[in-house]
């Protein structure tokens, strides 16, 4: 077994992880995947009590039910929180000795948006239900659908994000992306009553803005168009570099959408097509039939 000595031995030099090695500070490890999945599991719960977590939930046990979930869910996700938040810091050399406090606010105000999260989910639920001719009740869209799961996961995310989280709501959404195939980065926007139909291959890049009443379908790509880099080489991150979809707008399947492009209000995208131009309110893009100019 001396061969393993040499392995060892070549696997701890510093030349070989300094790049790939994460040393915690203050006792702060990487945050967990198993942990924000559990996390994760009983906001579900939470959102949409009885088809998630406890399937006995009753009117006279929803106080305890969601009482008990939250007050897990506060302690869990505060210290992942934390855990991201110092993450950052080594990253960037930074003092985090405030983290820990940081964290608990930060998931106060997380756990203080849940109402309005349930509210913006039933929209989307509704929208699964009556974009969808098979389906048989807003029930069956929650429990099966991987457009709500995703949603779900993506809404989750972006509350995170928006409240200046780091790391934690890219984990969140990327749960949903290997589970379903439908990849939204939590820092898009996406209005109310917003359905994903099958979804499997849908992208949503970082700065999509999506409006109210919009339907994807699957294969969907709203992409950015180029990587403009600085003076020093680098890649310029956080500009406005991917589509605007305005309300009313259906995109079928297979359609690309790339750059900083504003598709206008009840437009229909057809199946295929690639665009890099902004297409006006109301316009119907098809693909030119095979033989035709």
């Amino acid at each position: 077994m001396g061969f393993m000595d040499d392995v060892i031995d070549r696997l701890c030099e510093p030349g070989s992880y300094e790049s790939v090695y994460h040393s915690p500070k203050r006792h702060a490890p990487m945050p967990s995947v198993e942990v924000l999945t559990e996390v994760v599991s009983r906001l579900r719960a939470v959102l949409f009590p009885g088809y998630f977590g406890h399937s006995e939930v009753e009117a006279e046990s929803m106080r305890y039910h969601i009482g008990t979930n939250l007050d897990k869910i506060r302690r869990l996700l505060t210290d992942q929180i934390n855990r991201g938040k110092c993450f950052v810091c080594v990253a960037e050399n930074r003092d985090c000795t405030k983290c820990e406090d940081e964290a608990e606010e930060t998931c106060r105000a997380f756990i203080e948006s849940l109402p309005e999260l349930r509210r913006l989910l039933v929209t989307d639920v509704m929208a699964a239900y009556e974009g969808d001719p098979a389906a048989v009740g807003p029930g069956e869209t929650i429990f099966c659908y991987p457009s709500i799961l995703a949603v779900t996961n993506y809404r989750i995310a972006n509350r995170l994000h928006t409240l200046g989280v780091p790391l934690i709501p890219r984990i969140i959404t990327e749960m949903a992306h290997s589970a379903t195939g439908i990849d939204i980065h939590p820092g898009a926007t996406i209005g109310e009553h917003f359905f994903i139909d099958h979804g499997t291959g849908t992208v949503i890049g970082e700065t999509c803005v999506i409006g109210r009443k919009v339907r994807l379908y699957q294969g969907v790509t709203l992409g950015a168009k180029s990587f403009p880099k600085g003076d020093d080489g680098k890649l310029i991150k956080g500009i406005p570099r991917h589509p605007v979809v305005e309300d009313g707008v259906v995109v079928y399947s297979g359609a690309t959408i790339l750059g900083r492009v504003t598709i206008g209000k009840d437009a229909v995208i057809g199946g295929n097509v690639w665009l890099t131009r902004d297409v006006p309110a109301g316009t119907r893009v098809l693909q030119t039939p095979a033989g035709e100019e």
